[in-house]
Formats: C-alpha cells, structure tokens, sequence
C-alpha cells in the first residue's frame, strides 16, 4: 500500500488542555518517509520533535513528546486522527508546548483531514509488524496488551464507581484504506470526547494541570451524573480511551497487526505497551513496522 500525505494544510487553533495557552498549530502535507513530526514555531532554530516513542517524555494525564528542552504535549488526540484517517507523513508547526484540545475528542482534526483529503505518494507503507505470541505490560488490575490477530482491533474496558460511568466495553475495528468521512474511526470514535471526575477537578488544578479545562472542552462527571450532557454516545467515555491508545500507539509508526485489549488503563501504560513492542522486534529477525 502506497504512503499518503495531506491534500492541503490545515490549521487549527485553541487552548491547551493543561497549560491553558492558546495554540495555532499548522498541519502539512510531508514528503514521503518523512512520518509525522511537530515542528516547535515558537522557538529558536524551531526545532523538530518526531511523533516517535522514543521522544516520549511525559504521560501525566496526556502524552508529552520531547528533545531536550523542546517539548510538545496533549499530541495524542492529533496523532490519532492522522494515523486512523491514513495520513503517514505530515509535518506539524505548533507555536506553544501544548496541542489545543479543541472539543476534547478528534472530531474538529477528522473534519479538518476529511475536508482536504489524501494524496498518494511514491513510497510503499512500511508493512505493519504481526503480533505472533501476546506482549503485556500491568499495574496492579490495570493492563494493556496486544495478542494474535487477523486485523488491528482495539477492545477497551473501563471501571468506575460514579453510576454514571461504570462498567464500559467497547470495541473498534481499524481500516486505514477508508480515508473519507464514512470511516468508523470517523463515525465512532473520533467524536469521543475525554472527560473528568467531578470530585477530581480541584486537586488537579492545585497541581497545575488542567487549566484550560471547562464544559466546553470536556465531559465532567459527578456523583449525580454529567454536568454537560448529553453524550454522543452511551458509552463515550470508553470511546474516548480507545480514542487515546491509538494516538499513543502511533507513535510506534506504522500500527502492528494486533488485537490491543485494555483494561484501567493509561497513557503510561499505552507507551510502555508501545516500548515494549518496539523492544521485541528491535531484537527479532522480523522486519520492524516503523517510521
């Protein structure tokens, strides 16, 4: 399968999920095997920070890519739209160390992709690793794992004590050779928006996270149910985790072959799950899948 890139440049701005800065980020089309990488606009020498694992930094409630001082954060929301919608390589100018959250899902990046389109390029896709025995990575009941499997799925469980959220399974299919707007990635997970626990909000922002957080930009949950219904789905928020492991897992390149199951998990343990992949086949005689 033939690499693709953007059709046009997209642009988006809004205010950083935990810095609260306003952001104007700048999305265009890259040369083949180029991947996808932020390029920091603000600094000087403007220096490029790869959407690699390697680059990982930071994974406190959001995904934080970085070298040396330069850093980029909340890039997973962004990268998961490129990856699911089939863009390989895209080089993406952001003038503030935080990706905007925008509605808090994916849906304003997915529009945004689908309104442009692709453009196919001369390079061959890098061909996705196939998962041959289950790799997992834990903590306490919490884990995240890919197992053997026919397609890439992503199955995600979550548990939560406030009745309104509970006890949620969902699971999706990827089909990166659907690149316009009736994709399911399009459909049912890009809309998906993060959200919080009401009882959380006031600690969080003591420890400065979370300053650009508001009803606007995600769902708040509390022990009488959501402030800022309704849901686009019943069961959003476990949308919205499958939503973040794609993002983080694209930082591995191209997605292995693999059914990823989750359960509790978190953006520490999406990465771990992507390092330790990028582990076992660094040391296999399997080609490796990465950009």
């Amino acid at each position: 399968m033939q690499q693709h890139t953007l059709g046009d440049t997209i642009t988006q701005t809004g205010i950083g999920l935990h810095s609260g800065v306003e952001t104007h980020v700048r999305v265009f089309p890259a040369s083949a095997g180029s991947g996808r990488y932020f390029v920091r606009t603000d600094l000087p020498e403007q220096p490029i920070i790869p959407a690699q694992i390697a680059e990982v930094s930071q994974t406190m409630l959001s995904t934080q890519l970085g070298r040396g001082e330069s850093t980029v954060r909340t890039v997973e929301h962004l990268l998961a739209a490129l990856t699911a919608m089939g863009v390989d390589n895209a080089r993406i100018e952001i003038n503030a160390p935080e990706v905007p959250l925008l509605d808090g899902s994916a849906q304003v990046w997915a529009n945004s992709i689908a309104s442009v389109g692709l453009v196919p390029q001369s390079s061959e896709r890098v061909a996705a690793v196939t998962i041959k025995e289950a790799i997992w990575v834990s903590q306490e009941d919490a884990f995240v794992c890919a197992m053997p499997a026919l397609e890439t799925r992503f199955s995600y469980g979550i548990d939560f004590e406030l009745p309104a959220i509970g006890n949620q399974w969902h699971s999706w299919s990827l089909n990166t050779s659907s690149h316009d707007v009736s994709s399911t990635f399009y459909a049912e997970i890009a809309p998906a928006r993060t959200f919080g626990l009401l009882h959380q909000i006031e600690h969080l922002r003591q420890s400065g996270l979370i300053k650009g957080g508001s009803l606007d930009n995600a769902l708040v949950c509390g022990p009488e149910g959501w402030l800022n219904p309704p849901l686009r789905f019943p069961n959003e928020p476990v949308r919205h985790k499958i939503l973040d492991l794609v993002g983080d897992l694209s930082l591995l390149g191209t997605l292995p072959q693999a059914h990823f199951l989750a359960y509790k998990a978190s953006h520490n343990l999406h990465t771990k799950l992507a390092q330790k992949i990028l582990e076992e086949f660094a040391t296999s005689t399997q080609p490796v899948a990465m950009n």
